[in-house]
């Protein structure tokens, strides 16, 4: 009887098993994007690889990030502590600004954040900055010193909301606050409704993915397009695909211990735990930027690491965007960490890159000084 009931089963199982991978080819992987790999960009800057500062930040890695995760306790424990060690780097500074409560609204969308004021600042220019963290830590207090960097340097009001987070939230409800935050910074300043001037738009890491995908959504939905884009190690595909996640798995010690059960995971069941965990397709253009249409999109600047996994996201997705007819400015730094500008106590590269960043969005008014 077992036997009759199995060979019954079986053409089920086979047709199931193949809707599985049709689901896992067409859904969830998204297009080829290999195609993009033989784009030539060239290094833009190659500080000394031995630098004291560059000692520094490894020790403080190993410290903060290595350490932490190979620690006992719980998932959730370690994430709530996480959470506190990067806001604690908001926290235990002095900043020659002033942060400001302010909470944006769309629709049915409500997000907190803060407001970054620098001195002489002017309100009607405003910088909406989405701050990194892999979506699960992070928050406008933890990305304090590259905030107050950028608006002390433009003399923009920068707001930084403080977007839905998983595990607690579905992926989608993280891209709707940053979206009702984009939205209304176009009308509203820290001191009350006014239309902006010029709105940029920022991120790193998991906030340059959420930047990137915010100005697909305002394009595509005829919203006011932002005068300038800056993206700091964007996570643009999160199918994870980039070639580089394996070949600089060994020179990026702050993202090996988030990529570690990545890589030794087969692919295929990644896509599946991935649409599950985000509640969302991973090939979908709201969390996946790089696979939407990247034309007629804003200026938009692009800083990566040489020696980080995600240096990849960031050439594949400016080759893709050349190819759509709207390049981007995409600068490749030798040796850096991941997000390095974080790091503006330890490395000169830190402030060099946030004069760049500056003098782009000065070069495409987006900038009050």
């Amino acid at each position: 009887m077992l036997y009759a009931a199995l060979a019954i089963g079986a053409p089920a199982v086979a047709v199931a098993g193949v809707a599985a991978a049709a689901v896992t080819r067409f859904h969830l992987s998204g297009d080829d994007l290999s195609k993009y790999d033989d784009a030539d960009f060239p290094v833009a800057f190659r500080p000394d690889p031995n630098s004291e500062g560059l000692r520094k930040v490894h020790d403080y890695l190993i410290e903060n990030f290595v350490k932490p995760a190979a620690a006992q306790g719980s998932a959730r424990q370690k994430l709530a502590a996480k959470r506190q060690r990067f806001d604690q780097v908001g926290l235990t500074r002095e900043f020659d600004c002033e942060f400001r409560d302010g909470t944006a609204r769309s629709g049915n969308t409500k997000v907190d954040g803060e407001w970054t004021l620098p001195k002489d600042c002017d309100p009607s220019r405003r910088i909406l900055y989405l701050h990194g963290g892999a979506h699960t830590v992070g928050s406008a207090v933890s990305h304090r010193p590259i905030i107050t960097n950028i608006a002390s340097r433009t003399g923009c009001a920068v707001f930084a909301p403080n977007y839905r987070l998983l595990p607690e939230n579905p992926r989608m409800a993280g891209v709707a606050d940053c979206r009702a935050a984009y939205k209304w910074i176009c009308e509203n300043g820290p001191n009350g409704r006014a239309k902006a001037a010029s709105v940029a738009v920022g991120g790193d890491s998991a906030g340059g993915n959420l930047a990137l995908s915010v100005i697909n959504w305002a394009r595509d939905g005829k919203k006011r397009p932002a005068d300038a884009v800056f993206v700091i190690s964007p996570a643009t595909d999160s199918t994870f695909t980039s070639p580089s996640l394996r070949e600089n798995y060994k020179t990026d010690i702050m993202l090996q211990p988030l990529f570690e059960p990545l890589m030794n995971t087969p692919h295929a069941v990644l896509l599946w735990a991935l649409w599950r965990g985000n509640r969302a397709s991973p090939s979908h253009p709201a969390i996946s930027p790089i696979f939407a249409d990247l034309s007629n999109l804003p200026p938009t600047l692009i800083h990566a690491s040489a020696a980080e996994m995600l240096l990849d996201d960031s050439r594949r997705y400016a080759a893709k965007r050349a190819a759509h007819g709207s390049p981007a400015d995409f600068q490749i730094w030798e040796h850096m960490p991941h997000v390095w500008h974080a790091f503006d106590r330890m490395l000169p590269e830190a402030h060099e890159a946030m004069d760049e960043i500056a003098d782009f969005l000065r070069k495409h008014g987006a900038a009050a000084r």
